[in-house]
């Protein structure tokens, strides 16, 4: 599978953020950690209703 490269500005985002994290005590990174993946659960959430959406696939009031 091919991987997919990020761009100059990406890349100085994602160093930005190392930065930030290397900064952070070990109890504050488990927390981000933890919004950083709600965050990511409500996003992938969105999506898929998008999608369902999109493609006319939600369900039917009544027939749920």
């Amino acid at each position: 599978m091919n991987e997919v490269q990020l761009t100059l500005e990406q890349k100085f985002n994602l160093r930005w953020f190392q930065t930030q994290v290397d900064k952070m005590s070990p109890d504050q990174a488990k927390d981000f950690l933890v919004q950083l993946y709600e965050q990511t659960m409500v996003r992938e959430a969105t999506y898929k209703e998008l999608l369902k959406h999109q493609w006319g696939i939600e369900p039917q009031p009544g027939l749920e």
